[in-house]
């Protein structure tokens, strides 16, 4: 089960029909009828390919799945924003689980595992990292736009990996590569740093990260961004691939901008579309953590604020 119809959850659904995975995806309405009239559409930089809505179920709820069955795998794709409430959704609907089943929380962010252990051991809570870029112009079409690295897929508690390793075969052999982890919790954190130095400010300033990593304006702004995260970091005793700021933000600029410049942010596609931002569970995580660490976090506090600012007054709040 794909839960989650929106860019990425369009990605891996095209991933895994493409190596012919049984799929049903949980959407929106309007998602739906799309994928029900025209079936599902993927382009851009891992080729074409075309759905048929024959292939594979979709549903506005749950509760419509006409077929009732466990499910090996549930992908939530959703926006971090709706954590809680998708595994809420999910634990009232018992025949969707039987003792195989893995729940995979393809989300941005951090602290999405923890809103799903308040309704399933954590046994069963996977997270992938994600560092592609998927676009969605229409309802039922999907674009990829950049890929930085695979896709990782791994248990911050330490549970067992070779239960998602077949899920990682079919999301590469589909088209997109991915592949286990031991060490989800450095990438998630990774991404973290990525997201929260590039996400907000992009979409503050309506421009690519190319254009953020051009002008020492805004590089020094990344730079408190990620110096603040290293300390946070420091004082949780989470874990990430890099031991201080300054060795991250020579890959930031070398590698990791270079490799994703022309993409506009998903904070700035959700201001543009007129929709809750994610702000909350990328420099918003890192100001609450800083909270309870009695880190001061300034840059992370003025482009949360900033966020939420544009987010408030575009929804006409």
């Amino acid at each position: 089960m794909i839960y989650g119809g929106g860019a990425v959850g369009l990605g891996i659904c095209s991933c895994l029909i493409k190596s012919a995975v049984t799929i049903d995806i949980i959407a929106r309405e309007n998602t739906v009828e799309a994928l029900k009239k025209s079936g599902l559409t993927r382009t851009g930089i891992f080729g074409d390919f075309k759905v048929l809505p024959t292939a594979f179920g979709s549903y506005t709820g749950i509760g419509n799945i006409t077929v009732r069955k466990p499910y090996d795998f549930i992908l939530v794709c959703t926006k971090s924003f709706d954590s809680f409430g998708a595994a809420k959704d999910l634990s009232q609907h018992k025949f969707l689980f039987d003792e195989k089943t893995k729940i995979i929380l393809f989300q941005n962010g951090w602290g999405n595992a923890e809103a799903f252990l308040q309704f399933f051991d954590k046994k069963l809570i996977y997270n992938a990292r994600v560092i592609t870029g998927f676009s969605r112009p229409k309802a039922n079409e999907v674009i990829i736009t950049v890929h930085a690295e695979p896709i990782h897929i791994g248990s911050l508690f330490g549970e067992d990996l070779s239960s998602v390793a077949g899920l990682c075969e079919a999301i590469t052999n589909g088209g997109v590569p991915c592949q286990i982890t031991q060490t989800i919790e450095k990438d998630l954190w990774a991404k973290m740093l990525y997201n929260c130095a590039l996400n907000p400010l992009g979409a503050i300033l309506d421009v690519p990260y190319g254009v953020l990593a051009k002008y020492e304006s805004t590089r020094s702004i990344m730079n408190g961004i990620v110096a603040e995260i290293f300390e946070v970091l420091k004082q949780t005793g989470y874990k990430t691939y890099w031991q201080k700021a300054e060795d991250f933000l020579e890959v930031l600029y070398k590698k990791l901008v270079p490799d994703t410049a022309k993409h506009k942010s998903s904070t700035l596609q959700d201001i543009l579309a007129k929709k809750q931002t994610e702000i909350e569970a990328l420099n918003g995580e890192v100001i609450k953590l800083a909270q309870k660490y009695q880190v001061n976090v300034p840059y992370n506090s003025i482009v949360y604020n900033m966020v939420k600012f544009i987010e408030a007054k575009t929804s006409g709040g």
